[in-house]
């Protein structure tokens, strides 16, 4: 198990239980634990230690919200999603992860950009985000940043927003697309090494942070409205977008 300072390991508890929150109901937090992870133990590594956790708190969302879901959707996306997935892997063996940070960044505040863009004038490319095309543009996209950064969360939770799912419908979609999507990524972490005994020891340690996390999140997803709930899961990702460009 990796040895860590103090200030490391209240960060890495803090991250924990904000990636439950994430999964609970507010995906566009998903890039805040990505970040922290990423500045403790490295980008790379990083990935294999935060998948089994994000697994773990994938099994209380679907519990919590499997009602909830649309499987049209999940269906849409799931196999460009896969085809993206493959693309990561072997991205991830042979170049450097660091530099699809700003890549995903900017990708996340253009869709950010975009989906304002639609709030304001929701006649404009109306029939976008409802075409195949565009699912299987999302699904590519989704499948290499989370393959390569576990930083998936802002591009779905942004398709789903584009096809005005209301906010349980969502929340329930998302969690069995991140569900199914993480367990496909275990065999290609595993195999890069990113995933060993000592992670899976770190994770143990972590792993009730994540689940109290979920616990609050989910108090907070029924008691937020749906406006400010659109709202900030769009902030979240346009935040943490500025953060993988190195705007702060």
């Amino acid at each position: 198990m990796p040895s860590l300072s103090p200030v490391q390991w209240t960060l890495a508890v803090a991250a924990a239980f904000g990636m439950g929150i994430s999964k609970a109901g507010f995906p566009g937090m998903s890039l805040v634990h990505v970040v922290v992870f990423a500045l403790i133990f490295g980008a790379r590594n990083s990935t294999g230690i935060i998948l089994p956790m994000l697994i773990a708190a994938d099994v209380l969302a679907v519990r919590a919200f499997q009602q909830h879901a649309r499987w049209i959707y999940i269906r849409r996306m799931l196999p460009a999603t896969v085809v993206g997935i493959v693309a990561g892997f072997a991205l991830m063996g042979r170049l450097n992860e660091a530099a699809f940070a700003p890549l995903i960044g900017v990708i996340v505040l253009s869709l950010t950009a975009l989906q304002i863009g639609r709030m304001a004038r929701p006649d404009v490319l109306a029939d976008v985000p409802h075409s195949h095309a565009f699912a299987w543009t999302m699904g590519l996209l989704a499948g290499v940043t989370t393959m390569i950064a576990n930083a998936a969360g802002p591009v779905v939770t942004l398709y789903a927003l584009s096809v005005s799912l209301p906010k349980f419908e969502l929340v329930g979609t998302i969690a069995w697309f991140f569900f199914i999507v993480n367990l496909v990524k275990v065999p290609f972490s595993v195999w890069l090494g990113l995933i060993r005994t000592d992670t899976l020891t770190l994770n143990l340690i972590l792993v009730p942070a994540v689940f109290a996390g979920v616990a609050i999140g989910r108090w907070l997803t029924h008691r937020v409205p749906q406006r400010l709930f659109d709202g900030l899961l769009l902030a979240f990702a346009f935040i943490a977008a500025l953060r993988l460009v190195g705007a702060w």
